[in-house]
C-alpha cells in the first residue's frame, strides 16, 4: 500500500458544435488544494470506496471518481462507462500529494448542481479553448489537467476519443520537478535522473517558466 494517498479524477466528454468535443471543468475556491484552479471532477479515494473494491485499487478509484462527480456536480455516471486514461504520481516536495487515476467517460444528461464548498464555477469547454485561455493567463491550470486537455486535441468526437483511449494502456506519469527552471519531467526525458540537457536529447517534459506552456515529447 502506498504511503501517498490515492485520488481519482473523471474527465467527462460530450460532443460539441463544429466537430470538437467538450470537457467539463470546475473552478476550485481560492483555498485548499488546487486553489483557484480549473480541474476535472474528482477527489480522494475514501475507505468506503476501498471497502467495496475487493482489494483492487483501480476499482476503488473508479468508485471514487463516480462518487466525487455526483457529490460535486450532481451527475450520476455509470462506473462501467469509465475508461482509464492515465495514472499520475506527483513530484516530491508538494504540500499535498495524491497518486491519481484519471478516467474518461461520456457525459450524461442532467442539470449541474455545484457543491458550493468545493466548486465556485463550471464550464463545458473545448480543450483547445481551455488551453488558449490558460496561455493568455485567463484560466489557471495544473500540469495533469493541461496534459489531459492537450491529449484530447486529436479526437474529433466522444466515440473516437473513447475508442482510441480504450485501445492503449493508460499512460503513467511519475513526475519530477525542476523548480528553479519551472520544468516538470517524465520518464524518458534525458534530465529525468539528473543528467544535463543536450540540444538533441530525448524530451518528455512540460516547460512552464512563461505562458503559453510548452510540451516536448520526443
Amino acid at each position: 500500500m502506498s504511503e501517498i494517498p490515492a485520488a481519482a479524477t473523471l474527465v467527462l466528454l460530450r460532443d460539441g458544435d463544429h466537430g470538437a468535443i467538450e470537457v467539463l471543468l470546475l473552478q476550485r475556491p481560492d483555498r485548499g488544494s488546487f486553489a483557484g484552479g480549473w480541474v476535472f471532477p474528482g477527489g480522494r479515494v475514501e475507505p468506503h470506496d476501498e471497502a467495496q473494491a475487493d482489494g483492487d485499487d483501480l476499482t476503488a478509484a473508479r468508485r471514487a471518481a463516480v462518487r466525487e462527480t455526483e457529490e460535486e456536480v450532481g451527475l450520476v455516471i455509470d462506473p462501467a462507462s469509465l475508461v482509464p486514461l492515465a495514472h499520475w504520481t506527483p513530484p516530491e516536495g508538494l504540500a499535498t500529494r495524491f497518486i491519481t487515476w484519471f478516467f474518461v467517460a461520456p457525459a450524461v444528461e442532467g442539470e449541474l448542481r455545484l457543491q458550493q464548498a468545493e466548486v465556485v464555477a463550471s464550464e463545458w469547454i473545448k480543450p483547445a479553448d481551455a488551453l488558449k485561455r490558460h496561455g493568455a493567463g485567463q484560466m489557471r491550470l495544473f500540469p495533469p489537467t493541461w496534459i489531459t486537455l492537450d491529449s484530447l486535441l486529436a479526437h474529433p468526437t466522444v466515440d473516437a476519443a473513447l475508442a482510441a483511449i480504450a485501445r492503449r494502456e493508460p499512460r503513467r506519469y511519475a513526475t519530477k520537478q525542476d523548480e528553479a527552471r519551472r520544468i516538470v519531467r517524465w520518464e524518458g526525458d534525458e534530465g529525468y535522473d539528473g543528467a544535463p540537457d543536450t540540444d538533441d536529447g530525448p524530451r518528455h517534459r512540460l516547460t512552464m517558466h512563461s505562458l503559453p506552456w510548452r510540451l516536448e515529447w520526443r
